[in-house]
């Protein structure tokens, strides 16, 4: 098979915007997805215990017979959907979204792209954690954007740190701050509620956009839900959630609550995209949240993944030698591991599938050279008996590239 066009190669073709394009993990992990010889620490899927298939195969028929069911629906999503969720958050959050502030997407990471588009030109600035999730990253980077990343710490983003680089870099400032602020992807660490009020504060003087990443914010273990940054700054936040760990990410929906102007920008970006969320999808979904049983299900994920993490955490724990660090997710589906600096867990990566086990590497979550000696593991969807296994042998693999005992 020829590898050109006629007389132009495929790299003269491609945008400028994708040349070097470094967004292949998110491609590795789907593949890994299908792998049955390997313990899969790599991909954060949701478990499918979790996926409401008996409530889905009741509301069907209810749903089916309805003429919006199988034809295109309004950009912005169903009237329905839109005001059983706009209610929920209201309940949630104490704010409710007003006309046009609320808009149904075909997942987060369409409501990511959308924000992106409609915002970002080539050289505009944009604030990320380090480490942050590499899905949003790779989308920044296709736009051009020049990216600086502030590191986290047990209280999440560094916002004291992020004000310092505000000052010491008085030119422009950046379009937007993309934050995770509960259960973060990779880390699984969550914002303080006074960086919260710290950080919303800056927004305001410096007329930055924050995006909220809220894909794992319901999914905490110990009950405490912490104001989001939506609810207390509606001004200058959008809020970006997913249904894909609350509902099942076979049914593609998201979500974006966000200033009107702003809705209405990325409405007229979605006619472009794929024109509106799919109707039946946001039947099903309404009619489960209107069931009572959308929080039934939440519940339940809290409790199934909390015992994954707390095998996760324990083997950890017994198996990483006492120089490597990591983190105890207070929710969500990661934990972060720390290895001495000369560890490299790129080249690792084979070395680790030789024993027959998945993870992804740090440099993966930074848009720098950062990273290297870290890692993320997911314990969400690996069975409860390969959960102990599957970190033994990446302990192992990590101690003997450190020259360490593996054990702590």
């Amino acid at each position: 098979m020829p590898v050109d066009l006629g007389s132009r190669s495929w790299e003269q073709l491609f945008a400028r915007h994708v040349a070097g394009d470094t967004g292949d993990e998110i491609t590795a992990i789907l593949d890994q997805a299908g792998s049955t010889d390997a313990i899969a620490l790599s991909g954060g899927f949701p478990h499918p215990d979790t996926f409401p298939r008996a409530a889905l195969a009741e509301s069907f028929p209810r749903v089916i017979g309805d003429p919006a069911a199988l034809q295109y629906g309004p950009t912005a999503g169903l009237p329905g959907l839109r005001d059983w969720f706009a209610g929920r958050l209201g309940a949630q959050e104490g704010v409710r979204p007003g006309d046009g502030e609320l808009m149904i997407t075909s997942g987060g990471m369409e409501g990511l792209g959308l924000i992106t588009r409609c915002l970002l030109d080539a050289g505009d600035r944009v604030v990320v954690e380090g480490p942050t999730f590499f899905g949003a990253l790779v989308g920044f980077q296709r736009a051009q954007a020049q990216v600086d990343a502030v590191p986290v710490d047990s209280e999440g983003l560094d916002v004291p740190a992020l004000e310092r680089l505000l000052r010491e870099r008085p030119g422009a400032a950046p379009k937007l701050v993309y934050v995770i602020p509960d259960h973060q992807n990779p880390t699984g660490l969550s914002l303080s509620v006074e960086r919260r009020r710290e950080l919303v504060a800056l927004a305001r003087r410096y007329g930055m956009l924050i995006v909220e990443d809220v894909a794992y914010r319901e999914l905490g273990f110990d009950g405490e839900l912490r104001p989001s940054l939506w609810a207390l700054a509606p001004d200058v936040v959008a809020q970006v959630g997913t249904f894909a760990k609350t509902f099942t990410p076979g049914i593609r929906m998201g979500w974006i609550a966000a200033p009107a102007p702003l809705i209405a920008q990325l409405v007229r970006a979605k006619q472009n995209t794929d024109q509106c969320t799919g109707a039946l999808g946001q039947l099903l979904l309404e009619d489960y949240g209107r069931s009572g049983r959308f929080d039934q299900g939440i519940a339940f994920s809290r409790t199934f993944y909390r015992a994954r993490r707390d095998l996760m955490t324990a083997a950890l724990g017994a198996h990483l030698p006492e120089e490597m660090r990591f983190t105890r997710p207070g929710g969500g589906f990661f934990s972060w591991v720390t290895a001495p600096g000369h560890v490299d867990t790129v080249a690792l990566q084979a070395r680790a599938l030789a024993e027959k086990v998945t993870y992804v590497p740090g440099r993966a979550f930074y848009p720098d050279a950062r990273g290297g000696n870290e890692l993320r593991l997911a314990f969400s969807r690996v069975p409860d008996e390969k959960i102990s296994e599957g970190v033994r042998k990446l302990a192992g693999v990590l101690a003997q590239a450190a020259g360490l005992r593996g054990a702590r």
